[in-house]
């Protein structure tokens, strides 16, 4: 059996054991060294008597009257007293209470917050009753523990964030408590940037925005009696940067989310503008018919009233805050005088609204029905004034597509042989005299294509052209005049364009062709020789395009060149 001593010794020894709150600093000469587990449970350090022993009775100074202290001050007070202190005793048990304050807690309940909270600053954040983490931050809100109000914010932050896995109905108080923070301590109102309050704040300005921009662009409203006229809309001519921003802002704020649609992803720019079209009517009518405006008839309206900081929240600060005028956004402002708050701001709803839910949904559904999509939407019970107006903005809509849609130009391919031939006519008939001359073989070009352009049906054969076997038949008036010009010492003579050959080019097309496979300057330049060497490229791809089955030859930087795919195919075909 081990010596009772030498486990006394281990246990004082033990610099874990002597940092506990176990051990009191003082020692007692008429108190067991060892007791029971249930007297050790019941053990209360001194530091706790001395934080109950702050009393709620604040005496006078110099004989003055005292007073009696509020919780938020007595708990004030405590907390401060217990700013640095850590205990070791966990707590299993369950402790609820309405404002939680040290004073609603046990010996057992407060030794357990304590340890947990030391936990809790060294960053292991574990669940706890829910009143523990009320209590931690009303710690933070009071300044207990924190060195400046910046770190304040973050712990604060950090902790909600961390603690509502475990209970999410926290986000309720702290969302708004952390708020209050950044507005009482002046801090940078970006460090909210990502609060839902303000979120909602920024949709209502971009709504305000979008919808003052629309209105200024909306063509002007129709006199009262005149008729209206079925082509005219109030967002005609449709701009689509006014209309994208001004459904973003609506999307943002109404329950039925339009550009989620299916129909809106077969027709994004109808849908789009219709939805506009009838928001902007929404605005002129509300502006006429009611006595609010419609983004406050949906959201609420703009009024200064009184603020409590830190609302539902154990919060005291014993110096009066100082007066200032903090802007938490455009239409959100605090002012603070004489230690009183006070807010302005949209006091109204801070969701979606269903009624422009219920406008931006008929819109979809009446959409569906005009242009006679396979995907209907349920029917269902809308104001006739805004049956009207949707009837109206798609009428207009459609009516205003119809006569801007856009003109199908068709080109007949077939036709381009045609063009080639009147081009080549026309060219003929530019040049003078002097110029046919300069240029071999261009007068028998033309001739034949002014035939091939005045009988396009007839063959060779049937016009019954003079051929080699022909010439000693040739009249004695005609037979000492040469039938073309004498040809250049250095270039062939160049033989009809339609001269009929055993294969598709003619004998133009395959001298032509030849010199690009061979890459052969002089011989390609022989082959162009009273013709256009556009022209030429063209008649050859045309040519071969049934043979091959697509273009062989195509401009390069160094001009026209042989696909190389092709090139075996081509010296097949010039065999």
């Amino acid at each position: 059996m081990p010596d009772i001593q030498s486990i006394i010794d281990r246990i004082v020894n033990d610099e874990r054991m002597r940092r506990s709150s176990h051990f009191s600093e003082r020692i007692y000469t008429d108190e067991p060294i060892l007791t029971t587990g249930r007297q050790m449970a019941n053990y209360l350090p001194d530091r706790y008597r001395e934080m109950r022993a702050i009393s709620r009775w604040l005496p006078g100074e110099n004989g003055g009257q005292g007073r009696w202290l509020t919780e938020a001050e007595l708990f004030w007070r405590q907390g401060t007293f217990m700013a640095d202190f850590e205990d070791d005793c966990p707590y299993h048990g369950t402790f609820k209470a309405f404002y939680p304050t040290y004073n609603a807690m046990s010996d057992r309940q407060l030794r357990g917050y304590f340890t947990w909270r030391a936990a809790v600053r060294r960053g292991r954040v574990e669940e706890a009753s829910l009143s523990f983490a009320y209590v931690y931050l009303y710690e933070l809100l009071c300044g207990i523990g924190v060195d400046s109000p910046r770190e304040g914010f973050g712990l604060i932050k950090g902790f909600w964030e961390a603690y509502r896995t475990y209970a999410p109905e926290i986000d309720r108080y702290a969302r708004v408590w952390l708020q209050d923070y950044a507005v009482y301590h002046g801090l940078d109102p970006q460090l909210l940037a990502d609060q839902k309050a303000l979120a909602h704040d920024r949709m209502l300005m971009e709504l305000k925005t979008a919808q003052d921009t629309a209105l200024a662009h909306a063509a002007p409203a129709q006199p009262a009696g005149r008729k209206r006229s079925s082509s005219t809309g109030a967002l005609l001519p449709p701009d689509s940067d006014v209309e994208q921003r001004l459904l973003a802002a609506i999307d943002a704020l109404s329950t039925y989310r339009i550009s989620t649609s299916r129909y809106y992803r077969d027709d994004p720019d109808g849908l789009t503008h219709v939805a506009c079209a009838v928001y902007v009517q929404l605005c002129r009518y509300y502006g006429k018919h009611r006595k609010l405006g419609l983004i406050e008839s949906l959201f609420g309206s703009s009024a200064r009233l009184p603020y409590t900081m830190f609302a539902s929240a154990v919060f005291y600060d014993p110096a009066r805050h100082a007066d200032c005028i903090y802007d938490l956004d455009e239409i959100c402002h605090f002012t603070c005088e004489g230690g009183l708050w006070t807010c302005e701001r949209v006091h109204g709803s801070q969701s979606r609204s269903p009624k422009l839910g219920e406008a931006m949904r008929a819109v979809d559904r009446k959409m569906r029905a005009a242009a006679g999509y396979e995907h209907p939407l349920k029917e269902e019970k809308i104001p006739r004034y805004l049956d009207t107006m949707i009837d109206r903005e798609i009428e207009a809509w459609r009516a205003w597509s119809a006569a801007h849609a856009p003109r199908v130009i068709d080109i007949d391919l077939s036709k381009l042989s045609g063009i080639r031939s009147a081009a080549a006519q026309t060219r003929e008939a530019l040049l003078v005299d002097e110029e046919r001359e300069e240029v071999p073989g261009i007068a028998e070009e033309s001739l034949a294509t002014d035939v091939a352009v005045a009988f396009p049906q007839e063959t060779k054969a049937e016009r019954q052209e003079p051929d080699a076997a022909s010439a000693d038949t040739m009249e004695v008036g005609t037979a000492n005049k040469p039938a073309t010009s004498p040809a250049p010492n250095n270039v062939a003579p160049a033989g009809p364009p339609d001269a009929p050959t055993e294969g598709p080019l003619d004998e133009r097309q395959a001298a032509y062709l030849a010199a690009l496979m061979t890459r052969d300057a002089d011989a390609r330049v022989q082959a162009t020789a009273g013709t256009s060497e556009d022209m030429l490229v063209d008649s050859i791809n045309e040519a071969l395009f049934d043979v091959v089955g697509d273009t062989v030859i195509e401009f390069g930087d160094t001009g026209p060149q042989v696909v190389e795919d092709y090139r075996d195919d081509i010296e097949e075909l010039l065999i």
